[in-house]
């Protein structure tokens, strides 16, 4: 499943995928795998993440059921 709602957040603050890539320490293709749904971060990932795109974890990770 796409996580929208990290790509929407990310281009809200105007930050490439290299940007907040740069900020929560992983590559650019970490955070591309993530917003296509290719890849389940880790929870210290999705926290680092968050905190660099202002967000709480409901916010960007929590699925609407």
């Amino acid at each position: 499943m796409k996580n929208i709602k990290m790509k929407i957040a990310r281009i809200e603050l105007d930050l490439s995928q290299d940007q907040l890539a740069d900020m929560v320490g992983v590559t650019r293709q970490t955070i591309n795998l993530i917003e296509s749904g290719n890849y389940n971060p880790s929870l210290n990932l999705c926290i680092e993440i968050c905190k660099a795109l202002n967000k709480t974890l409901n916010d960007l990770f929590w699925k609407e059921v």
